[in-house]
């Protein structure tokens, strides 16, 4: 078995994690336990220096970076057609997982570890407060993109097979619940989500993850 996907539970790791168990090849998994700081053990940081998840080894291979990650497991399992093949479908998609990747994950990181932004807790509190506020929209988004997919009868946001996109939006939803924000009032994406979670590539990775669909709870 030369694949090995190190993940962290519930992290944007859960991407690459989903699309592995889709392409139906054998591979390991390496849990890494960041509640624990297991990401900046001498072990890990042999694997990645920048002590982050997802890492992908594939032989002699070390890939980090997610959207690094995606592209190669495209490349490498062309039949799942995770990405498409059409010039600008594939730049389209791109752009997409870009935007979730850059612009926002890193919003719901100021909610969810705003330690990270500021020492003071006052601070962080403000910070924590201020992007869950940009959060919503960018949610409200990904559902307009859910919206629209149903409207054109595609059965998934990147188009007729799931891929990257699909994985990332159900994170960023579930990931919602901890700002506050209850996944059904983004009615379109979260009926897309449940039906992700259904398929079985999707249950697998979040049995093994362990992880709840829905995080909110109600203040």
């Amino acid at each position: 078995m030369s694949l090995k996907l190190y993940f962290a539970p519930g992290a944007c790791s859960f991407v690459p994690h989903a699309l592995l168990e889709a392409s139906g090849a054998p591979f390991e998994t390496q849990m890494v336990k960041l509640h624990k700081s297991e990401q900046d053990s001498p072990e890990y940081r042999a694997v990645n220096p920048r002590g982050q998840v997802p890492v992908l080894v594939d032989g002699d291979a070390v890939i980090t970076q997610i959207l690094a990650i995606i592209g190669y497991l495209d490349a490498r399992f062309p039949e799942q057609q995770f990405l498409p093949s059409e010039p600008l479908a594939r730049a389209k998609a791109m752009e997409t997982l870009a935007w979730m990747n850059n612009t926002v994950h890193p919003t719901f990181t100021h909610v969810f570890m705003p330690h990270k932004f500021a020492a003071e807790p006052d601070t962080q509190a403000r910070i924590k407060e201020f992007n869950a506020k940009q959060y919503r929209p960018m949610l409200a988004e990904i559902d307009r993109m859910a919206q629209l997919a149903a409207a054109q009868g595609r059965p998934f946001l990147g188009g007729e097979r799931f891929g990257p996109i699909d994985a990332y939006a159900l994170t960023l939803l579930r990931w919602g619940g901890f700002a506050g924000i209850d996944p059904t009032g983004f009615p379109a994406l979260w009926a897309h989500v449940q039906k992700l979670a259904a398929l079985p590539p999707v249950a697998r990775a979040m049995e093994r993850e362990r992880l709840q669909l829905n995080v909110y709870k109600a203040a």
